[in-house]
């Protein structure tokens, strides 16, 4: 059971692009606890850039989350997967647990089935996303084949055209292909929570992080 005790949690951006559906997630999952926001856009834009995390964006992660830490936050949340390397080194900074957004995710794809699908829009979140389902795997001691599947360019769509429409039809044929290859598929970034609608009737599960991510966090504060 969750303690009357009102917990305070915040959430770590570097996009705007899924602010609003994790607040609201928070809002109706945790409604209990309080909230607050860092975002920093350039996080991804340098993420982006580069194609891979870089040490100044190491370094910049570990300062929000020791941030957030003196604040008072009991929890701290990450929305984005592509940062894996740089939460996993902030989480030996802090005392206080520190999710990422696609944690809940990983742990129930690798419980779903062995070869599992990463259907991507960014390169930069290829390889954390494989990292996070080879831990969840290890840590469930069961043994996982992953696929890659690498929709180049369909964030810029997004994010900087803002053509949902056109995102959605390109990494959608990447999926079509990914549920044909696989026994499960995960979106590896949050931002695509726009294909919701569109992935509800696939022949194998095709799991989102956002939701699945805040249900971890519940699940987190609920052995405080």
């Amino acid at each position: 059971m969750v303690t009357n005790m009102k917990k305070k949690i915040v959430l770590l951006h570097t996009s705007l692009v899924s602010f609003d559906v994790l607040n609201r997630l928070f809002a109706e999952i945790i409604p209990e606890a309080e909230i607050s926001n860092i975002v920093d856009e350039d996080l991804l834009a340098t993420l982006n850039k580069n194609r891979a995390i870089t040490e100044s964006i190491i370094q910049r992660i570990c300062s929000y989350i020791i941030f957030a830490e003196n604040c008072g936050a009991d929890l701290i949340f990450s929305q984005c997967s592509s940062t894996r390397e740089a939460v996993e080194c902030a989480r030996k900074m802090v005392k206080i647990p520190v999710v990422m957004v696609d944690d809940g995710m990983s742990e129930k794809a690798v419980s779903i089935g062995e070869r599992i699908g990463i259907v991507a829009t960014a390169a930069a979140t290829i390889k954390p996303t494989g990292s996070a389902l080879q831990s969840a795997a290890a840590r469930s001691g069961t043994k996982v084949v992953l696929k890659e599947y690498l929709a180049d360019g369909a964030l810029d769509i997004l994010m900087k055209e803002k053509n949902v429409e056109k995102h959605n039809r390109i990494v959608l044929e990447l999926i079509k292909k990914a549920v044909c290859e696989n026994d499960v598929v995960v979106l590896a970034q949050g931002s695509m929570i726009t294909l919701e609608p569109f992935i509800k009737n696939t022949r194998v599960p095709v799991l989102t992080s956002l939701k699945l991510g805040v249900e971890k966090v519940r699940k987190i504060l609920g052995k405080f």
